[in-house]
């Protein structure tokens, strides 16, 4: 016979609900059904489970929140499909949890001002940190104040302890060996900023395909992952490059202001210049004509980044994760 209490996990299983919903009945908390409540109740006395004093103490000892601190400014934010699908599995992964979540835009001195406050005062468990530059302020800030931290997209100058990133340097090399294996060769390339992991990878995934193809890498113009961005360097390519028959962009939403001014331009799409582009937002499903992209799993970013969290909080020990991403070929290449 053994004396093994049961888990919180073995009652959730029990009651057929998650884990949250288990510690929210157990903390008296609101948001649960009274039939999830009854259920979890129920296997509480079938199991015998008896929470630890310890256990108790901990919780006591939480604010119940965690912050997601984004270096950008409002308009960026919100503009930008790829943080909206991240947020969206943030927040699956929040639902199942007693956390709130916290949002802090701390592209400015008042942003990283507020993130600071919030930790000193304890007034969070946990930090995710999303969009840094290269000696970024906010990674400091936020590792500095004493709660787990995880990273969306690795610091362009050092591996953090712990994150969650897409292939972007394997991606990009497939974007460019699939325009390769179609016959292209005067290939170019929009750049993502060079002060952030994943504009620097997309690049030398670039560089890597055209290299290894016999090709030349000249035809680079630089941007900032915005629609305008795209837009001003596909025509700075054009004037200097007007043999380009392909390019690489390395956002979708940068894709979408290169497709506008090829158009403009009189260049067919794929026929005098194919293009592909990165992440898989919604918008490339829609444009004219669909955009050939990289996808990466975005809402999964967003999910993995807020489990790993949650089991920093918990006092487990994940490692980070790399996700990998996938050629998904439509019209403009």
């Amino acid at each position: 016979m053994t004396n093994r209490q049961p888990t919180l996990d073995e009652v959730a299983q029990r009651a057929g609900v998650s884990r949250g919903t288990v510690s929210r009945v157990m903390n008296n908390r609101q948001h649960v059904s009274g039939k999830a409540r009854e259920a979890v109740e129920r296997a509480v006395r079938e199991l015998g489970y008896v929470p630890s004093m310890a256990a108790r103490s901990l919780a006591s000892q939480r604010r119940g929140a965690v912050v997601l601190a984004i270096s950008s400014d409002d308009s960026a934010l919100f503009s930008n499909l790829f943080f909206a699908e991240v947020i969206t599995g943030i927040n699956d992964v929040i639902e199942e949890t007693d956390l709130e979540l916290l949002l802090v835009l701390a592209a400015s001195e008042r942003g990283r001002n507020r993130l600071a406050r919030i930790l000193q005062s304890r007034g969070a468990d946990g930090v995710l940190l999303l969009a840094l530059r290269e000696n970024d302020p906010l990674a400091k800030i936020a590792e500095s104040g004493g709660v787990p931290v995880v990273h969306g997209g690795r610091p362009l100058e050092r591996a953090p302890r712990h994150y969650v990133d897409a292939d972007n340097r394997g991606g990009a090399r497939q974007a460019v060996e699939h325009l390769i294996a179609t016959g292209r060769r005067a290939i170019g390339t929009i750049t993502g900023p060079l002060d952030m992991h994943a504009g620097v990878n997309r690049y030398l995934g670039f560089r890597e395909a055209v290299a290894l193809a016999g090709l030349g890498d000249e035809r680079v113009a630089h941007a900032d992952f915005s629609q305008a961005g795209g837009a001003a360097a596909m025509a700075e390519l054009l004037d200097r490059h007007p043999d380009l028959d392909a390019v690489f962009v390395a956002s979708d939403a940068m894709a979408v202001g290169a497709l506008e001014v090829l158009r403009g331009r009189g260049r067919t799409v794929p026929g005098d210049v194919a293009v592909i582009g990165f992440n898989d937002i919604v918008t490339a499903r829609h444009t004219s004509p669909p955009l050939t992209t990289i996808r990466q799993p975005i809402e999964a970013l967003g999910r993995e980044m807020t489990r790993m969290l949650v089991r920093l909080i918990n006092d487990e020990k994940p490692t980070s994760l790399i996700l990998p991403t996938e050629l998904v070929i439509r019209e403009s290449a």
